[in-house]
């Protein structure tokens, strides 16, 4: 039995390109009456360029970023009961910029977990996006499975991760 704790204000779901944030936060979003974004939409056009030739991008590249998108957590609390961010935050220092002190009743990391295979079958069928199947490698030498996040598996339908989350959480 899952042991539930309250839907928090802000939730990221995060994992690996193409384990399916963002599809799954925009399924979820309705259901907890909040508002779903892809962190990807953040990121400057020369972070876009660079992974669209196959080049990760540095710690360097990313803080910006993440300071961009702890302040956007920050204003959307203003503005819904329950904030999704679909973020990759693969390295625990990347998920505690973004956490910035909060508590897990504010903000909580849902982990987006599958296999290299999985996700690699998945994003070659992806079609005009910028994040090449190429990186997919990177982004599995990066991750740092987190330990204090809901870990749902991804070898099932959008619809089936979506209630995988929700079994987590109490609804306000």
């Amino acid at each position: 039995m899952i042991s539930k704790t309250p839907l928090p204000r802000t939730l990221i779901l995060m994992g690996v390109s193409g384990c399916g944030k963002t599809v799954a936060g925009h399924l979820l979003a309705p259901l907890v009456k909040g508002v779903c974004e892809d962190a990807d939409d953040f990121h400057t056009e020369a972070a876009k360029d660079k992974m669209r030739a196959s080049i990760p991008l540095t710690d360097e590249d990313r803080w910006p970023w993440y300071a961009k998108l702890r302040a956007r957590i920050e204003e959307m609390r203003a503005q819904t009961p329950c904030y999704i961010l679909a973020c990759s935050a693969l390295k625990h220092t990347y998920r505690e910029k973004l956490r910035a002190g909060d508590s897990e009743n504010d903000l909580q990391f849902v982990f987006l977990d599958g296999t290299f295979e999985l996700i690699n079958e998945r994003m070659s069928k992806r079609k005009n996006h910028y994040m090449p199947v190429t990186l997919l490698q990177s982004q599995f030498a990066t991750l740092e499975r987190p330990e204090h996040a809901v870990r749902v598996d991804i070898d099932q339908t959008p619809e089936e991760i979506v209630q995988d989350i929700l079994a987590h959480f109490t609804l306000p």
